[in-house]
């Protein structure tokens, strides 16, 4: 019994050998792609370098189901257990007990593979006794806590003479709890930022409703220093959150030793990205980069410079949470929670509302430049906010500003709002509310509804732009201890939509 991996979730194979009269040879059958294929020379190899024989007969391999595909190293294993069993050089009675992933080097040793998380919670799920698995990945499978015995082997030998009953295995037992605590550091704070008090301001007021946010400012206004700290001060990812990050991660083998990740991902893809890359793809479909940013954020910098086709494709996951590739074997979702923060600058030459320096761009420049942003994918961001560039007084200040930790404890006290609030409909942040979320909880009074009349009349806003600005006036409404919406609210809120006015 092994497993692979259908985007980020694993499904049971069971891996099946004969061995017949005829001219020699090693088939694998069951819509096997090319590293499984290759799998043969590597089995072949292993068996005999590790003291075993090889049959020298016709081999045939199965791979069931036979009608889904299967790519990877991790069959590597069973397979050459298979077929073992099947020349009598092992025992058969206790296989059908583990579930069994491993790559094969020449010489026997079992190197590591990926989605190990994902094949111990489908362990779990259907009752395994216990996994066999490459001791790399030992302690990223142990973290699903009570479930399975974890076993890592190292060789091939040692897996035999384990189901022979002559060499004990030590269980590996992992204490997520105790990995969550001891995690959460960062190597950057927020008080390293001079200056910005209001772009601060605006992410803070993103981090506490996991509203998506979009910074316009001159080239060195501290855009990106802004974007990465943000990370810092969302609360700490909950044991749910971090499995369901590390599976992502898992499937790409990008774990890097980690067991768990355990602290908000940030991901910042280059505006050369193909939309493939961005939101996953190809001819077995792998997560893109928003799956990969799970729980945490995407960063896109430069935001008008990535192809237009690129930016559309992500209408649909910042809208739904995930992402649906479909093709003719099948269709895949893969999970794409995360907060989108975009920087930008607000012209070509990038000085338009710099007062040190002077633009040379036409306002038509600066409107085809902006146009390079559908309106659709705009009023999917809540927050736009002027990041100007920082005068000298403010880079020289030697007091430090407030610390993420600081910041943290206030998002965290409006995150705790929204989840009493929304714990009924199955929502975690003000970002996620819907319309009927936002007719009960987002009233507002007289003094707001003709200020927010104003400002829609003299924009233009659109419907799903009006609705953003109720779910942000929510979440400063929040921060300021979860009263009811205030005009100074719905004021603030406004704000956050600068790409909304006429370039003058």
């Amino acid at each position: 019994m092994s497993s692979a991996l259908a985007g980020v979730d694993a499904y049971r194979v069971e891996v099946e050998a004969d061995i017949a009269s005829g001219l020699p040879g090693f088939r694998t059958v069951g819509l096997a792609e090319g590293a499984v294929r290759e799998s043969q020379e590597r089995v072949k190899a292993a068996i005999k370098n590790a003291g075993f024989d090889f049959p020298n007969r016709r081999i045939t391999v199965n791979l069931a189901p036979a009608d889904t595909r299967k790519e990877g190293s991790a069959f590597d294993l069973p397979m050459a257990l298979g077929i073992m069993a099947a020349s009598d050089q092992i025992k058969r009675d206790r296989l059908k007990e583990y579930l069994i992933m491993g790559e094969l080097a020449l010489d026997g040793r079992i190197k590591a593979i990926k989605g190990a998380l994902s094949s111990a919670l489908l362990a779990r799920r259907e009752r395994f006794s216990a996994v066999l698995l490459p001791r790399d990945n030992a302690a990223e499978a142990a973290v699903i806590g009570e479930g399975p015995t974890i076993y890592g082997v190292e060789s091939l030998g040692e897996v035999v003479e384990f189901l022979h009953g002559l060499r004990p295995l030590t269980a590996v037992r992992g204490d997520p709890g105790e990995v969550l605590r001891n995690a959460g550091h960062y190597p950057v704070d927020f008080s390293e930022v001079r200056g910005q008090e209001q772009a601060k301001r605006a992410l803070e007021v993103a981090a506490a409703g996991g509203h998506n946010a979009l910074m316009i400012g001159p080239p060195g206004s501290g855009k990106t220093m802004l974007a990465k700290r943000l990370p810092t001060i969302l609360p700490d990812l909950t044991f749910e959150e971090a499995i369901e990050t590390t599976k992502v991660h898992s499937a790409m083998g990008l774990l890097d030793g980690q067991a768990l990740v355990t602290t908000r991902p940030f991901r910042a893809p280059h505006h050369t990205i193909s939309d493939a890359g961005l939101i996953g793809g190809g001819p077995m479909p792998r997560p893109g980069e928003v799956s990969l940013a799970h729980h945490g954020v995407l960063f896109l910098d430069e935001l008008p410079e990535f192809r237009k086709n690129v930016l559309e494709v992500l209408r649909q996951p910042l809208e739904d949470g995930r992402i649906t590739i479909s093709r003719v074997m099948g269709s895949l979702t893969f999970p794409a929670h995360v907060m989108l923060v975009a920087a930008m600058n607000p012209c070509p030459c990038g000085f338009f509302t710099d007062p040190q320096h002077e633009c040379a761009c036409t306002p038509m420049m600066v409107q085809r430049y902006r146009s390079r942003i559908s309106g659709p994918l705009l009023d999917r961001i809540d927050i736009h906010v002027e990041v100007p560039g920082v005068k000298y007084r403010e880079l020289a200040e030697r007091q430090r500003a407030e610390s993420s930790a600081t910041i943290r404890q206030r998002v965290g006290d409006a995150r705790q709002l929204q989840l009493q609030r929304l714990a009924g409909h199955r929502l975690y942040c003000n970002a996620q509310m819907g319309a009927a979320e936002l007719e009960q909880y987002c009233r507002i009074d007289g003094a707001g509804e003709r200020l927010l009349e104003l400002a829609i009349n003299r924009l233009g806003l659109s419907a799903r732009a009006y609705a953003r600005i109720l779910k942000v006036a929510r979440t400063i409404a929040d921060l300021e201890g979860g009263g009811p919406i205030a005009a100074t609210h719905i004021s603030e809120a406004i704000q956050y939509r600068s790409l909304d006015r006429a370039v003058a």
